[in-house]
């Protein structure tokens, strides 16, 4: 593949290309010191992957890849960066991956995998792999492991095994984003994971799920249609009979 490396400081930018350069999926590795400067070369000649910084004068890492998104054919995008506070909205943008400085070859290493996934289109992207601030550090929750989520205001909470995780997105547009997954909604606060639903119960017309040990009330509104598709999930190829 060849690469592109956007980053304004010039010792980041000259060990990002030497890391990449010993990866043998990379074939060549252009770099620019400005968003600027990138968009000018992306506008001539295509490559197969963008590696970015986040914060730098005048146009941002952010603004180029929201630029880049809007392309034909856009290039699957790295963000490389020091700060972890942009994740969300990089991801939001479509990027593939999300790297941390000082970057260590194991984790460049597997950025490339993406990179190189995405490219044959089977990358795990923003609605595989959802960052999450922890502590000050940006963590990666497969959306596999969320049981259900809860709307929080303008915000969503992911409940996994491992705990529960604040996102900022509506869950209004994880519900869109997530319906194919099996995600489904129960209640106007709720989301559940159809895998992951362990029991429904019925109670004086009132209905419940168990997800992970915890019970769910369902709205009436949306009973039947929640009774239905777990029916469907738990007997594939019955639709239709009569």
């Amino acid at each position: 593949m060849t690469v592109l490396v956007v980053d304004d400081e010039r010792p980041a930018l000259e060990e990002l290309r030497w890391l990449l350069e010993r990866d043998e999926r990379i074939e060549a590795v252009l770099t620019c010191d400005s968003a600027t400067e990138a968009l000018r070369l992306l506008q001539e000649r295509g490559v197969d992957a963008v590696f970015l910084d986040i914060r730098m004068p005048g146009l941002s890492g952010v603004d180029l890849a929201r630029v880049l998104s809007r392309f034909k054919a856009p290039p699957p995008v790295v963000f490389v960066t020091a700060y972890d506070d942009h994740a969300v909205d990089a991801f939001d943008l479509g990027a593939v991956d999300y790297v941390l400085k000082p970057v260590r070859d194991d984790r460049l290493a597997e950025a490339v995998r993406r990179v190189v996934g995405a490219r044959a289109g089977s990358a795990p992207s923003s609605v595989d792999d959802i960052a999450v601030e922890l502590g000050g550090v940006t963590r990666f929750v497969p959306r596999s492991s969320v049981g259900y989520v809860e709307a929080q205001g303008d915000y969503a909470r992911l409940h996994t095994p491992s705990g529960s995780h604040l996102v900022r997105v509506p869950l209004a547009t994880l519900e869109e984003e997530w319906k194919d997954a099996g995600f489904v909604r129960i209640h106007r606060s709720l989301l559940v994971a159809l895998q992951h639903v362990q029991e429904v119960r019925m109670d004086a017309g009132r209905c419940t799920v168990v997800v992970g040990g915890t019970h769910l009330g369902v709205s009436r509104r949306h009973t039947r249609e929640l009774r239905d598709l777990l029916v469907r999930r738990a007997r594939p190829g019955t639709a239709g009979r009569g």
